[in-house]
């Protein structure tokens, strides 16, 4: 974990276990580069595809985001919105290391294929 990183987090014990579960599972989809910015940290390669915040959240928890190409109904998603026609973000809160289990490593997963691949021709597209 960077330096900027545990700033980020305020140095709480519980939020950096949620992080460092979240990264975790970012760095299983492949490489990636992370930047810390004010309000979130992203992950991208070389579109971002992952996020990590402390929006509408209170002590002690996290939201994760992804974007995807189509809009996923699951108990565990806290919202989805369509910033841009056939992209979606979506948010899942998380309070437990523990809630980044299989369903939101493989949107994650999604997520990483998808922002490789967005805006790109369609193979023999011009």
């Amino acid at each position: 974990m960077t330096a900027e990183a545990l700033s980020f987090l305020g140095g709480e014990p519980k939020r950096i276990a949620l992080f460092e579960a979240f990264e975790q599972a970012v760095l299983a989809c492949g490489e990636s580069a992370m930047a810390v910015a004010k309000s979130q940290i992203s992950w991208g390669n070389p579109k971002k595809f992952a996020f990590f915040s402390l929006h509408h959240c209170s002590a002690g928890c996290a939201m994760a985001s992804f974007g995807l190409g189509r809009r996923v109904d699951h108990p565990a998603i806290f919202q989805a919105v369509e910033p841009y026609p056939g992209r979606w973000t979506h948010h899942v809160r998380l309070s437990s290391p523990g809630d980044v289990g299989p369903e939101l490593r493989q949107w994650l997963s999604e997520a990483y294929a998808f922002a490789r691949t967005k805006g790109r021709a369609p193979a023999g597209g011009r």
